[in-house]
Parts: C-alpha cells; sequence; structure tokens
C-alpha cells in the first residue's frame, strides 16, 4: 500500500480548542506525526467540557474534545520547568511544522517564537492563529470561536427577522473557514519548501478567515448596493420557495429549495398540480418571492400530511432538491453515512469503544487514516521521549522525579 501523503512530517502541536485541533488532525489524517503537547496542571478546556462518555465526566472521556484529537500522540510537559522547554527544544530539530493559538506573546515568554525556533530548525513552518491579528488594536484581545461569529457577522445574519440574532449553533468559524484556510496554507508552505528549502512563518488570523467565507457576499452586497443584508430565517435573498417546512409526526421537518421554474413545475407534479400552484402569480420567481408568505402557507399545509422521508425521496427523484432535518442520532444512524464507512469505532483506553467520524476526503493513490481514539494526557510519553528522541530510561525517570512530565 502506498504511504499517506504526509508520511514522515512531525507536527509540534501546542493548539487547543476548536481550530487548531481540527487542523492537526487533518494533518495526521493524511499521515503526518502529531505530538500533541499538553499539561495535566491545566487541562485542555475541552477535556472538561461535556458530553462526557457514559455521562461520567473526566478529562478522558469529554465527547467535544475526542473527535478533533484522534491519530495523535500525547505528551505531557511542564512548561514552566526549563528542563521542559529543552525536551521541546530536542524535539523542534526534527519536527517540521510548529503549530500554537495561544494568546499573544506565551511563545515568546517561553524562548519558543519563531525567530528561536527558526535558529533551531532553520526551514521549520511556524503556524500562528491569533484572533484578531498579531497587528492593530485589536492584537490582544482573546476570543473563542462563538466570538468570532459574532464580530465576522455570521452571528448578526443567523436567526429569524423579528427575533435577535440566534447565532450558529456551534463555532462556524473554528470547524470550517480556520482549518479549511490552515491547512491549504501548511500544504502550500510544504511545498514551497520542498522546491526552495525555506520554512516560513504562516500567521492566520481567526476573524479575517471568518470574513473571508463567511460573510462575503453580504459585504460585498454592502459594498456594491449600500444595502444590509437581515436574518432571513431559513429563506434565501433571491429564491421561493426556499424554507423549512413541518411533516407529519413529531419535530418532523423537511428543507425545500426551489432554484428555477423548471424545478417549479416538479414540485408542483409532485404536489398533484393543485389549482392554487397555477395561479400566475407563482408562475415566476420574482412572482414566487413577491407573495412567499402565502406560498410558504400553501406548501407546508401539503406537506404536514406527509413523512419527511418518504417525501425527501419522492422530491428527490422528480429533481427537487429537498432534505429531512436530521438530529444528531439521526446523523449517526444515515444508511448513507454508515454504507460509506464515514462512522468508525475506536477503543479508547479509559472511555472505552467510542464513535469516531473518518475523514471527508477519499483519495484514490494514497490512504487517509483514521486509526486511533484522541490521545490521553501524557499517554505516549514513553514513544516520544525515548524511541523519537533517544533519552534513556534513566533521563525519562528523573525528568519524572522533577515533574517535567507532570
Amino acid at each position: 500500500m502506498a504511504k499517506p501523503i504526509l508520511d514522515g512530517i512531525v507536527v509540534c502541536d501546542f493548539s487547543w480548542v476548536g481550530a487548531g485541533p481540527i487542523t492537526t488532525q487533518n494533518l495526521a489524517m493524511m499521515g503526518a506525526t502529531v505530538i500533541h503537547i499538553e499539561t495535566h496542571k491545566r487541562p485542555e478546556i475541552l477535556r472538561v467540557t461535556p458530553p462526557f462518555k457514559d455521562r461520567k465526566p473526566g478529562v478522558e472521556r469529554s465527547g467535544y474534545f475526542s473527535p478533533r484529537n484522534a491519530n495523535k500522540l500525547g505528551l505531557s510537559l511542564d512548561l514552566a520547568k526549563p528542563e521542559a522547554i529543552a525536551v521541546v527544544k530536542r524535539l523542534l530539530t526534527m519536527s517540521d511544522i510548529v503549530i500554537n493559538n495561544f494568546s499573544f506573546g506565551v511563545m515568546d515568554k517561553w524562548g519558543l517564537s519563531y525567530e528561536d525556533c527558526k535558529k533551531i530548525k532553520p526551514d521549520i513552518i511556524y503556524i500562528e492563529m491569533p484572533p484578531q491579528g498579531r497587528t492593530g488594536p485589536h492584537k490582544d484581545f482573546m476570543a473563542f470561536g462563538s466570538l468570532i461569529n459574532a464580530l465576522v457577522g455570521a452571528t448578526f445574519l443567523t436567526g429569524h427577522p423579528d427575533q435577535k440574532p440566534a447565532g450558529t449553533g456551534t463555532n462556524y468559524t473554528d470547524h470550517v473557514p480556520v482549518p479549511g484556510h490552515l491547512t491549504f496554507a501548511i500544504m502550500a508552505a510544504l511545498r514551497h519548501r520542498r522546491k526552495t528549502g525555506e520554512g516560513q512563518f504562516i500567521e492566520l488570523a481567526q476573524s479575517q478567515a471568518g470574513v473571508n467565507m463567511v460573510s462575503a457576499i453580504p459585504v460585498m452586497d454592502y459594498a456594491v448596493n449600500g444595502r444590509i443584508q437581515q436574518r432571513m430565517g431559513n429563506r434565501h435573498l433571491e429564491l421561493a420557495p426556499h424554507n423549512l417546512y413541518n411533516c407529519k409526526g413529531e419535530r418532523n421537518w423537511i428543507a425545500i429549495a426551489v432554484y428555477n421554474d423548471q424545478e417549479w413545475e416538479s414540485l408542483k407534479k409532485v404536489m398533484g398540480s393543485p389549482e392554487w400552484a397555477d395561479d400566475p402569480k407563482f408562475a415566476t420567481n420574482e412572482g414566487r418571492k413577491a407573495n412567499e408568505d402565502e406560498l410558504d402557507a400553501k406548501i407546508e399545509e401539503w406537506t404536514s400530511a406527509k413523512w419527511h422521508r418518504q417525501l425527501m425521496d419522492e422530491l428527490v427523484r422528480e429533481g427537487v432538491r429537498a432534505g429531512v432535518v436530521h438530529s444528531c442520532r439521526d446523523v449517526t444512524e444515515d444508511y448513507n453515512l454508515v454504507e460509506r464507512g464515514f462512522w468508525t469505532y475506536l477503543m479508547h483506553p479509559e472511555a472505552g469503544l467510542a464513535l469516531y467520524n473518518h475523514s471527508p476526503m477519499r483519495m484514490s493513490k494514497v490512504p487517509v487514516l483514521s486509526t486511533t481514539p484522541a490521545n490521553m494526557i501524557g499517554q505516549h510519553n514513553q514513544q516520544v521521549l525515548h524511541d523519537l528522541l533517544k533519552y534513556t530510561d534513566e533521563e525519562i525517570k528523573e525528568m519524572e522525579e522533577k515533574g517535567v512530565l507532570n
């Protein structure tokens, strides 16, 4: 079998919470050796965040932490101790990438800034992920994804027009635009290094990645039209019908989106060509949009008597864009995801058998890995220190006694 595309690449991973760990998991799934550096003194915040396996709290049982930290090696170090910094510096001699999303200045305080690391490994690729950049009036501001969502305009646009902003329901910038942009930047930097022998510093301002993906169309609309887009619920700025509709049963909905007149005719066919749908005011998208409240009410009157899954299949067969609204349980049991092998069960040393998502990537020439569960704190100390960094057993025992490995 061919080797993974990043086989032999070593990542010194100081990242935590969302965007950083998701990025390094992308690298791990492509074969990189990711060494996740943590401390027992101050566990990563997601380790103590529910949901917990079997509803039993514990730093090794969080279902929030685990899915974004599979396929990594866990190394525990007390970075307040000089001996721990010495371990990191030895690791740097064989690392290709250093990544962190600490507050501004933390790595500098430890003597692990880009300039410091470059002296040890001149071709190192070094990544920082400040919330709003290393420069500017907000360079010292701290933030999580929910705050970035608000700053970039995503929260303002999410919800119903007659209610306050609802938010995206997840830290969207942590999960999509930041790791997406950053994974691409890392791959580009590796390619540049292969061609030139040069490493480089990568700064990714999380807010700018968010604006680039989340708010690009609304920002452009304001720039060219002076229009401030408002919350629309599940509707579309220009298309109709485009909404969620109640279906038969409890808490069942279906999303239906019609993008052109041909799809409208197909929807009419599935509805049984009701007389109201032939009204000339619904004949064009402009007319449907102008009469959207009435249109949605008529469609929902029809969908309310239908089972949502059966209706979805019928609509899709006729070329109408439709999808049922899945709960998390529905997603884990989705027959398409199961058949494609997206879900995998991995055995964790403490949490036991747990569900993980495989990579959404499929590559025809090289494997994409999902083989080991989330690392425990310091789980691979011996492997990293002895096998990779070549410390002797006596040296490792001395570090343990001094609390270097906490």
